[in-house]
């Protein structure tokens, strides 16, 4: 019988001509074996000899093709997180590479791209289970295929190193590798123990208890790997329907389930295929609850030019109209009605984005029916899309605007709660997953009493801080109802009446929160005191300004290569060896005269505080010295200006897919210092390494922005 499952325990042999794994817990499992220095994989029935035993690890990340090798991926350390449903998770703790060649000199562009996947994946928060699919909801586990392996089941959307185990999926499947690998035809079953998926994104597990009935409660929030990104260098949607920030959030609540803790297995194969031991002869069941969250679905990008607030661009929004129908129908076929809730401001720079996403809703509204809700505070406290009747998939949207930083401006944070009161009907109607431990079922199927019919789909400008607030509460709404309907709460109960459980959802909230920001901009959720203690504090506004701060830091300067990394690792951009011949992509292209302005500045600032803070002799002549103080400052003052005008030129953007419209706004923006009456002159028109014509070939015809 076929391994369903990844293995637990593999062992690493290596040798000049090989790596070797094999588990020791499944002596009769074949050895997966990958060739050095082609790559090749291949299937040996005994062990292999000649290697040496190097390490166990906890299994295999995937494999990645760089400019000048491929790597083997390996995880070898992880974390237990706690169990769901009787399954033990893990976090992803330490990871290794291994080389297939042995290079006597080192190449700046291969270890470029090394330190880009190392980095992210060291920072990146991601998550595993060898029983368990942690990739889907269990909603959407309760119908899947359990006679299929562990890795088939996947939801390819959270799948998050789908592409660098596509060697080992096409050795699998026995197609055509489109790494050029040579493999084996036909089917190869024996590779599945060694295909794990992994989850990028939160997973809180905690037992507890509410009213002295224990629980395990649990927050699972997923990300997508499609137009996965950074906050400034990823927004809006692209013409698959993908939209940027894109996360699935499921509250996850286990009842009389005695298997909690984080010993590992030890018990026979109910325990692994999801049997859990039922505490007092009661029922288990699985409540859950799935949110989404996604940048909004037009064609908008924000221009960094060193200005705290970016430039907003969107392209004509008529554009936007068939990926937005492509996105919205995925999302209905996998979560039924959507109910969008818009939290971007009426007022400002964000009002043309509130506009857009409107126009696009009417768009595919069959025949659109709106309304509009005042009060003393704002014109418009909501702002309400409805289909007026359901003659297509498309009249199941529901758009629900809400004047967010108006309603809650001055600590009045208690306002959020207008809006649950606006959504109270269509919580109560989208319901929540409800499953039940099937007795004696050795695959530990879930009995449906219930189902969630619709899903909430919040976004901000960020899809981060506004988002989380709301989320959180929806959340706490359907826990309460979730308690009410099993008896764990009596009528009129709340969840908030205990409070040592109060503040468990408050922190495991607050830290998604985290999670979620850190991924996209880098740096913890802004207004997190809110969601931690339910008030807006001094201390909290303090750590949010720092929070903003460091964002504008990161996202001028830092955002670029994570951006990169991203990209190489998701394989949105593939290295290869191929160009060896041209110039390096991470080579920095712009005139000598841009790139030596901020080392001007720092010797000009540097020299005038060295002469500030240094002691001068009594004899010594005092004007020079204050002469060339008043040159260097004044030198400096000039070059911070020009930075700031020109601050275009001085974002570190994305190396490898530079996004066409910061191709754009570079070109505008070293027009414009070739005019500068200092420097101008110097700025020779030229061919610079490496920008051709050709990469702005996305200015169609017709098609406008509006800034």
């Amino acid at each position: 019988m076929a391994t369903l499952f990844p293995f637990r325990d593999i062992n690493v042999h290596a040798s000049t001509s090989h790596y070797a794994f094999t588990s020791p817990s499944s002596p009769t499992a074949p050895t997966l074996v990958v060739d050095r220095p082609s790559g090749d994989l291949r299937l040996n029935d005994g062990a292999l000899l000649g290697a040496k035993r190097v390490s166990s690890i906890a299994g295999i990340l995937g494999i990645i093709r760089l400019r000048l090798d491929k790597y083997v991926i390996v995880i070898t350390k992880a974390q237990p997180m706690g169990r769901l449903k009787g399954h033990m998770v893990y976090k992803v703790a330490a990871i290794e590479f291994l080389p297939l060649r042995e290079r006597p000199l080192h190449d700046h562009d291969e270890d470029t791209y090394l330190t880009l996947v190392r980095t992210l994946l060291k920072q990146g928060p991601m998550y595993f289970s060898y029983s368990l699919d942690i990739t889907n909801s269990f909603q959407r586990q309760a119908d899947a295929d359990l006679s299929a392996p562990l890795w088939k089941r996947a939801d390819d959307r959270f799948f998050w190193n789908r592409f660098v185990q596509t060697d080992l999926i096409d050795f699998r499947v026995g197609g055509g590798s489109s790494s050029g690998i040579r493999h084996h035809s036909g089917q190869q079953p024996g590779v599945d123990p060694y295909i794990l998926p992994v989850m990028f994104g939160m997973m809180r597990i905690t037992p507890t208890s509410i009213n002295g009935n224990p629980l395990t409660y649990a927050l699972v929030t997923r990300r997508s790997r499609h137009r996965a990104g950074t906050r400034y260098f990823s927004r809006g949607i692209n013409e698959k329907g993908q939209v940027s920030n894109y996360n699935e959030t499921e509250q996850i609540v286990v009842l009389n389930d005695a298997t909690g803790g984080l010993a590992g297995f030890a018990g026979g194969d109910g325990l692994r295929n999801g049997s859990l031991a039922a505490r007092d002869g009661k029922e288990v069941q699985v409540l859950a609850y799935v949110q989404t969250r996604g940048s909004v679905p037009v064609y908008w990008a924000e221009m960094n030019t060193l200005h705290y607030t970016p430039k907003l661009q969107i392209r004509g929004v008529e554009t936007a109209v068939p990926a937005a129908k492509q996105h919205f129908e995925e999302q209905m076929r996998l979560y039924g009605d959507n109910y969008l809730v818009n939290l971007v401001n009426q007022k400002g720079r964000e009002q043309i984005v509130k506009k857009s996403y409107e126009q696009v809703v009417r768009a595919l509204l069959s025949s659109p029916s709106e309304a509009t809700k005042a009060d003393p505070i704002t014109e418009e406290k909501f702002h309400l899309l409805e289909p007026a009747k359901q003659s297509q998939i498309l009249d199941h949207l529901h758009y629900v605007y809400f004047d967010f930083h108006s309603e809650t401006k001055g600590l009045r944070w208690h306002r959020a709660q207008l809006l649950l009161e606006q959504l109270g009907e269509a919580l109560l109607k989208q319901q929540y997953f409800r499953g039940v431990e099937m007795p004696g079922d050795q695959q530990g199927r879930l009995e449906v009493r219930n189902q969630q019919t619709s899903v909430m789909r919040t976004n901000c400008m960020d899809c981060l801080d506004r988002t989380n607030v709301v989320q959180s509460m929806f959340a706490r709404w359907t826990l309460t109802r979730m308690l009410h309907d099993t008896g764990l709460l009596r009528h009129g109960e709340l969840v908030s009446d205990d409070a040592a459980f109060e503040t468990l959802f408050r922190n495991v909230w607050a830290d998604n929160a985290d999670v979620v920001s850190r991924s996209y901009s880098g740096t913890g959720a802004l207004k997190t005191d809110f969601t931690r203690t339910g008030n807006r504090t001094r201390a909290g506004m303090v750590q949010d300004l720092m929070n903003s701060i460091t964002r504008y830091m990161r996202n001028n300067f830092a955002d670029g290569p994570r951006q990169d990394a991203f990209d190489v690792f998701l394989g949105a951009y593939l290295p290869s060896d191929s160009n060896s011949g041209s110039a390096s992509p991470f080579a920095d292209v712009r005139p000598v005269l841009i790139q030596s302005i901020p080392y001007i500045l720092a010797g000009c600032l540097f020299f005038v505080l060295t002469a500030t803070v240094t002691r001068r002799l009594p004899d010594a002549t005092i004007w020079p010295l204050r002469l060339l103080v008043l040159i260097c400052f004044s030198v400096a003052a000039w070059c911070l200006r020009f930075i700031y005008t020109h601050g275009t030129l001085y974002v570190n953007w994305p190396k490898l897919n530079t996004p066409p419209w910061a191709l754009e706004g570079y070109q505008d923006a070293l027009a414009k210092a070739r005019q500068d009456q200092v420097v101008g002159r110097f700025l020779v028109r030229r061919r610079e390494r490496g920008v051709s014509s050709a990469r702005l070939s996305f200015l169609e015809e017709g098609k406008k922005r509006i800034e």
